[in-house]
């Protein structure tokens, strides 16, 4: 039997990306560690008009269809500020969804290539969505697990979809597991004990009321921080502010700390309750028949969370051999301890040898691997 033609389509009207935000549910109706993502945030995620990655980027959306039924769907992404300063020429995928079918698969990859060719790209690399600074990776072991917040998850059979449409890999990222019961704390007391005379540090909470400002002064060491990792790309002041109003629901103020020597910020950790543990009983959706049903639900099993995500560590190149650092997970760690919590720590470098032995140090424990694939845009 002859398979019906595929086509693709770009997502314009507002109907193609409500169903572009909604196929997922199809992929993942028997896979019970996905979590459903928020249609409501999907949606500003993908509005061209509030997100600030369109103030300097600009994406596209593909729907793959067979016989007028979703099969796939793909986003491609093109961020000058990421090639203007790594001297690169690329463009990204991202949001990459698909039946387990090797030509809506490469249908879908040509549609995405295609349209960044048509912008001058000569490669592709991906998934991420937008840049590294949001989502982005495929899922190549742990599958059993459920992501946690602001992390991917994907069946099994991608890495083989995507390998087979002559994408290689580029870069694998680690997520760690870590229960700070069973951590070597007493080792990380020694450490800083040893170093804190050295180097005369303030560490403080964010401030919740002048989150702005605080996201800002992040910012700032993340992107100074973090310049020489690869796939770097610096937030914007207007990144930096959505991505302070968006996390502010999340944000636990004792931990998600500033270091500063002087008034000046010198480094930060920022740690999160796994708000997917609460989301996976909402199914997308904080409204039914009107009521409030899901956020309910939402605000009830928030209450139960214990697990959370270790997102981000910066310390500036100065003072990372100051005992900053440990400072700063010592007292994370010891703060989840009391509360009874357990977590992630992700995503560090597959090359990122120190910090990876620092987190085996520490107790922690890989669980799971991503990776970034590429392939070069053929003219």
């Amino acid at each position: 039997m002859t398979a019906q033609p595929l086509s693709i389509v770009e997502v314009r009207s507002r109907g193609e990306r409500d169903e572009f935000i909604r196929f997922p549910w199809r992929i993942y109706q028997e896979d019970p560690a996905w979590v459903p993502p928020l249609i409501i945030e999907r949606k500003a995620f993908l509005d061209r008009k509030r997100h600030p990655f369109y103030q300097h980027g600009d994406a596209a959306l593909f729907l793959a269809k067979r016989s007028d039924e979703i099969v796939g769907r793909i986003m491609a992404s093109d961020d000058p500020n990421y090639n203007a300063l790594h001297q690169s020429n690329v463009g990204c995928f991202g949001l990459f969804e698909s039946i387990d079918d090797a030509d809506v698969a490469r249908t879908l990859f040509d549609s995405a290539a295609d349209w960044l060719r048509r912008r001058g790209r000569s490669a592709i690399i991906g998934p991420i969505d937008y840049s590294t600074n949001y989502v982005c990776g495929l899922l190549i072991d742990g599958f059993e697990h459920p992501p946690t917040v602001l992390t991917a998850h994907n069946p099994p059979y991608y890495a083989r979809l995507i390998e087979a449409c002559g994408f290689e890999k580029e870069k694998d990222w680690y997520a760690w597991w870590l229960d700070p019961h069973d951590a070597p704390v007493s080792r990380l007391h020694r450490l800083v004990n040893a170093r804190a005379r050295k180097t005369s540090v303030k560490i403080r909470s964010i401030n919740l009321r002048h989150l702005t400002d605080d996201s800002r002064r992040l910012a700032s060491v993340f992107n100074e921080a973090w310049k020489n990792n690869w796939g770097f790309v610096p937030f914007t002041e207007a990144e930096a502010e959505h991505m302070a109003k968006e996390m502010r629901p999340i944000i636990d103020s004792r931990m998600t700390l500033i270091a500063e020597i002087e008034g000046a910020p010198i480094a930060f950790v920022i740690c999160v309750p796994d708000i997917n543990v609460a989301l996976r009983h909402v199914n997308g959706r904080l409204t039914r028949f009107g009521l409030p049903i899901g956020l309910i639900k939402l605000l009830w099993y928030r209450r139960k969370i214990r697990t959370v995500r270790f997102v981000a560590l910066g310390v500036l190149e100065n003072y990372r051999r100051a005992g900053i650092a440990e400072r700063l997970v010592l007292q994370v760690m010891e703060e989840g301890a009391r509360r009874g919590f357990c977590g992630e720590l992700s995503m560090t470098l597959e090359d990122n040898v120190l910090v990876n032995r620092f987190i085996e140090a520490v107790g922690g424990s890989k669980y799971k691997t991503y990776r970034i694939y590429r392939r070069p845009i053929t003219s």
